[in-house]
């Protein structure tokens, strides 16, 4: 959303509205309509780069996902410039299949937009409108889009039993955004305490995260360079009141040039009545123009060799 290459993008995009209601313990299914929203500052040796707004509404059925952000400023040399994102798709048994996402983006790439398609959240097609990726852009094969899930979906963690369990660190999140494939690997770190502006004061579930960039991103990335493969990175997750789902509240980037922080300052999340369920659209993308042609489209995923 708001950086030009792979962590600092995907976890931009997925700080969600949580609870202290509902810590130690499971939430809920959305057996009756959820809502929540959030906004989330991006910090450089805690000299303030950016910010992001999310919100979302769940269902019984169904969940509409959209994230804002921006990031610019002279120590914003990781995570520079700006986008929304949006994804909806079906929320049953306690797990999310996104059906479309969509994403619009300025950043080092240039200025484009992106829509995936899933069929019962299996992916199936990409279509990229825009300034065409850098020529040493390192292209995305299409046997690495199985089993892939957006940015958005992937960071709303569905779990069973206690939300601070350490089993629900561990999980490989195998994400694509359009242009970018990257795997995150989570393992259990610690229990911490998390104290935020407002709500959710009390324990938060602190995640190990390994970037493992795959294709789509250009080998020069500083962001790649200084956190590929490296141990020390953190993700904070707690649940999201009236839901089984956790999600991130904060993140730590340690890197060369000082430590990069997405943290909660502000989230509330609600039930809603019936007559309040229509999911609202705050940042949802204008239609797409007429296609363009494109050497970053990717065609429909041939079946896997068995």
């Amino acid at each position: 959303m708001i950086a030009p290459s792979t962590f600092g993008t995907a976890l931009g995009k997925a700080v969600l509205a949580l609870s202290a209601t509902f810590i130690g313990a499971g939430g809920v299914k959305a057996e009756t309509a959820v809502r929540f929203a959030a906004h989330y500052v991006l910090t450089m040796t805690h000299v303030t780069v950016g910010e992001i707004t999310w919100s979302a509404n769940f269902s019984e059925a169904t969940y509409l996902s959209s994230a804002v952000g921006k990031a610019s400023g002279v120590l914003s040399v990781l995570v520079k410039g700006e986008g929304s994102l949006t994804t909806r798709g079906a929320f049953n048994a306690g797990k999310l299949s996104p059906a479309t996402s969509r994403f619009n983006v300025d950043d080092d790439d240039g200025v484009y937009e992106v829509e995936m398609t899933f069929d019962d959240g299996v992916f199936k097609r990409v279509t990229d409108h825009g300034t065409a990726p850098p020529a040493d852009r390192i292209p995305v094969p299409a046997k690495l889009l199985h089993d892939v899930i957006d940015p958005l979906s992937a960071f709303m963690m569905p779990f069973e039993g206690k939300a601070l369990d350490p089993a629900n660190c561990d999980r490989t999140l195998n994400i694509f955004d359009g242009r970018r494939r990257y795997d995150l690997t989570l393992t259990y770190k610690r229990t911490d305490t998390i104290k935020l502006a407002r709500g959710h004061p009390g324990p938060a579930l602190v995640c190990g995260v390994v970037l493992h960039p795959l294709a789509g991103y250009r080998p020069d990335s500083l962001l790649v360079r200084y956190l590929a493969g490296k141990n020390d990175l953190e993700l904070w997750l707690a649940p999201i009141a009236g839901l089984s789902i956790v999600a991130p509240v904060r993140a730590l980037m340690p890197t060369l040039v000082g430590t990069m922080e997405i943290s909660a300052d502000e989230f509330a999340a609600r039930r809603l009545e019936p007559a309040q369920v229509a999911p609202a659209r705050p940042v949802e993308a204008a239609p797409l123009a007429p296609l363009k042609p494109s050497p970053v489209e990717a065609a429909p995923l041939a079946p896997p060799k068995q």
